[in-house]
């Protein structure tokens, strides 16, 4: 046998386990779909978005990235596709985004939202062109946003139609990842940034060319060490993000590196197919748990990445090389792909 011969298997082997994650993360998402759903205090003054109106758009972005990684033939293509359904129908079929900005105008939170489901092909004329009004207005451009935040609507008006209110370029420099900073400063809370910075400028996964040529070279650098360092510590939510960074880049890090990290990630993950945000896994040797070893919120969002980390992992071919990739970040030019 061939050394490309026994790395093509190694990459099968590799799939095959991956493969399994997402397949068990999903059936956890699908038994679980309906915590998702949006309870009378989703339009309420008092709501609470981080419970009502953030998981569900976590739910739709997963999906709609997932989707776009399976074939149709693939039975996750089918499951993923009936999640989005489920999510639409849970705006009345996009009704309720109307109703978001009248009640907060300048609130960005919802067009983030339904950029998600745009990104699918799920879309509200009627709030586009409501939406449109509104981010023509300085208050809406002058409204103040962390950094990766900023980013993040930018790409959210792009998804949904709508100009951009200023450029990805100058954005981007303004986020802890786009300065370039010492890695050694690498943390829980930059490293969530850096996590999303990378997701809006690839398309969620969808567009690795996206990542300037910079970025790139210092996250092939520095990501396996962070990696580590994450999956040594038990923080299961952010290695799974760290995971889709790295299957996003224009090259892969190195096959070791990837095996390693998904074993570890397999050996937390529950057999319900949860995966913990963060900590020891479930004692097999210990009480009987029941069918929801955790809470909702303590599983709900890592399990969404481990099942989108896997999705971009197996869908990218790792024996492709790509073309040439862009030198810098000339002014003006975005992350689309």
């Amino acid at each position: 046998m061939s050394v490309r011969d026994v790395r093509a298997r190694a990459v099968r082997v590799r799939r095959a386990s991956v493969r399994g994650v997402e397949e068990a993360a999903l059936d956890w998402v699908w038994a679980h779909r309906d915590r998702f759903a949006l309870g009378d205090d989703a339009l309420a003054a008092d709501g609470q978005v981080n419970r009502t109106w953030k998981p569900l758009g976590e739910l739709t972005q997963v999906c709609a990235s997932v989707s776009r990684s399976t074939p149709p033939g693939d039975p996750l293509h089918t499951r993923v596709s009936e999640l989005l359904d489920f999510a639409w129908q849970q705006t009345h079929r996009g009704e309720l985004f109307p109703l978001m900005q009248s009640l907060e105008p300048f609130a960005t939170y919802p067009l983030e939202v339904y950029a998600a489901f745009a990104s699918a092909g799920l879309r509200h004329p009627g709030y586009e062109a409501s939406a449109a009004v509104v981010a023509r207005t300085r208050g809406w451009r002058l409204t103040e946003q962390y950094p990766t935040r900023r980013l993040g609507v930018l790409e959210a008006e792009r998804r949904s139609g709508l100009p951009p209110h200023g450029r990805v370029p100058q954005a981007l420099d303004r986020t802890w990842l786009g300065g370039l900073p010492e890695p050694w400063t690498f943390e829980r809370a930059a490293g969530y940034a850096l996590t999303h910075v990378v997701f809006h400028l690839t398309d969620w996964g969808r567009a690795a060319r996206g990542v300037p040529a910079d970025l790139a070279d210092y996250l092939l650098h520095w990501l396996p060490p962070w990696l580590d360092t994450c999956l040594d510590a038990r923080m299961w939510d952010l290695s799974c993000e760290l995971l889709a960074v790295a299957a996003s880049l224009p090259r892969p890090l190195e096959p070791a590196v990837l095996d390693d990290a998904w074993q570890r990630v397999a050996a937390a993950q529950d057999t319900s197919g949860a995966v913990p945000e963060e900590g020891a896994a479930q004692d097999a040797a210990g009480a009987d748990p029941g069918p929801d070893p955790y809470a909702f919120t303590d599983c709900y969002h890592s399990t969404l990445m481990a099942a989108f980390a896997a999705s971009l992992t197996t869908a990218r071919p790792r024996d492709v090389r790509e073309g040439p990739r862009p030198a810098g970040r000339p002014a003006g030019q975005g992350a689309q792909g």
